[in-house]
């Protein structure tokens, strides 16, 4: 209940955070796809080491990219594993399409210093 200024978050009292290091983070995502996920890697270390240290809007953007990295992981797995009945080359290019709705989104909301949308979905 206690309410004073000392109390409160410094982002809470000033202003909004940096959106530089999420957008940055999206891009290494979708620089993924032609990196063959190298690069989605460096991103998903960013954004665990980072959240937790933001308002929740703030947070639920590292959650969403967190989450993001491991369905495709797993989408992609799948993808490589139905190449072998041929229509795994169709999944691998819904789940790019997915992974590009997905940031696509995510930078859409978080330049509306707002939490992503649906955040535990499987889809978008």
């Amino acid at each position: 209940m206690n309410d004073s200024p000392e109390s409160r978050n410094v982002i809470d009292s000033g202003g909004t955070p940096d959106t530089t290091l999420p957008i940055v983070v999206y891009a290494l995502f979708l620089a993924g796809i032609v990196t063959g996920g190298l690069t989605m890697l460096v991103g998903v270390v960013i954004a665990y080491v980072y959240r937790g240290q933001n308002p929740h809007w703030f947070d639920e953007h590292y959650r969403y990219q967190i989450r993001t990295f491991w369905l495709a992981v797993l989408y992609f797995a799948i993808s490589g594993l139905l190449m072998l009945v041929l229509i795994g080359f169709v999944t691998w290019l819904v789940v790019i399409v997915w992974l590009v709705v997905r940031c696509v989104k995510g930078i859409k909301r978080l330049q509306e210093h707002r939490e992503p949308e649906n955040v535990d979905a499987w889809l978008i």
